[in-house]
């Protein structure tokens, strides 16, 4: 990877903690009282996250021949199986049950909540176990 594409990966993760920081999605409690629906705040930021996603998707490859930084447009099948769903359920109840999301935490330590450490903690182990799991 060139010294443009690693700037171009450093300030689109920068920009995409801004907003989330910006969001309060950083804080545990703010997704919780979301996901209870007490609050409907995070509701418009996944809403823009979608419009921006679904224009991006469908626009982009109609108006540049390439991506900006090289490469092609093309579309990646997804495989949905037991494990697909096993997993988005136990991501579900795992982000349910302490209100973290991995991009939301790491930006969280960023901004100085070092308890994060406990969520990601556990996310990494979860991804261990998994890792492991598929090896045999």
């Amino acid at each position: 990877m060139n010294i443009q594409k690693l700037l171009v990966v450093l300030v689109a993760g920068a920009l995409f903690g801004f907003g989330l920081s910006l969001s309060t999605m950083i804080r545990p409690e703010v997704v919780l009282s979301f996901l209870r629906f007490q609050d409907w705040g995070l509701m418009l930021v996944m809403g823009g996250a979608v419009v921006v996603t679904l224009v991006a998707y469908t626009l982009a490859p109609r108006f540049l021949t390439r991506p900006l930084l090289g490469g092609s447009f093309g579309q990646y099948p997804s495989a949905w199986n037991r494990d697909t769903a096993t997993g988005a359920a136990l991501f579900g109840i795992g982000w349910g049950l302490c209100g973290v999301c991995p991009g939301p935490a790491i930006a969280g330590l960023g901004a100085g909540n070092g308890s994060l450490l406990w969520a990601l903690a556990g996310i990494a182990a979860g991804g261990l176990v998994q890792g492991l799991r598929a090896r045999t």
